[in-house]
């Protein structure tokens, strides 16, 4: 069978589960794909995910202190059956993020958080229909915003961003938006009110 390796060291979640699934997505015929992480959260994480698709996988630490995590992937259209199977009905999706850090704790964690959030919605095959920042999460939008080359991937694959003016205004931000346009309370409530799923980190 054909190894495939992932080099995802150094990289922190949810990076190497994207490159993972974005590897085995690519895979053209069964094999074996092997992942390469620096941490025990990747591992933990990409060792999931092949378990969630039906994927054989161990993991054993290599002499430089790293893990190797090999995935054998032996019938394609498993995993492809399962994630049809468990696939949640299709409708609007809103993604609502009113804050610029994720929990509760240490501010820059939850920053950090919030990023990885950021960047992990954008990975999904599915994208969001809508994404609404307010209150906090405004500042998300705008210039200095750490999650804006994310936030603008998805504007141009079409999903629609909207930002609170008032909140804009409140922060004294309004002339800094980058992405997206502005909109109002009542545009809020409407996309909520019509969404099937409404996703908050």
């Amino acid at each position: 069978m054909n190894i495939t390796v992932v080099d995802a060291l150094g990289k922190a979640c949810p990076i190497p589960v994207v490159m993972t699934k974005k590897a085995l997505a690519e895979l053209t015929e069964p094999g074996t794909l092997k992942v390469l992480v620096d941490n025990e959260t990747a591992v933990q994480n990409v060792s999931r995910l092949a378990t969630g698709k039906n994927y054989k996988n161990g993991c054993e630490k290599t002499e430089d202190g790293n893990f190797a995590i090999t995935i054998e992937v032996d019938d394609l259209t498993k995993a492809a059956a399962d994630e049809e199977t468990t696939a949640p009905a299709e409708g609007p999706m809103v993604v609502s993020i009113g804050s610029d850090h994720m929990g509760e704790g240490d501010p820059e964690l939850g920053k950090a958080l919030m990023k990885a959030f950021i960047f992990a919605v954008s990975q999904q095959d599915k994208l969001p229909d809508t994404i609404l920042f307010y209150n906090g999460g405004a500042k998300l939008t705008c210039e200095g915003s750490a999650s804006l080359e994310d936030i603008q991937k998805m504007a141009d694959a079409g999903v629609e961003i909207m930002t609170c003016g008032t909140c804009l205004n409140f922060y004294g931000i309004a002339d800094t938006l980058k992405v997206g346009i502005v909109t109002n309370m009542y545009s809020i409530v409407e996309k909520l009110e019509k969404a099937s799923r409404v996703v908050k980190p």
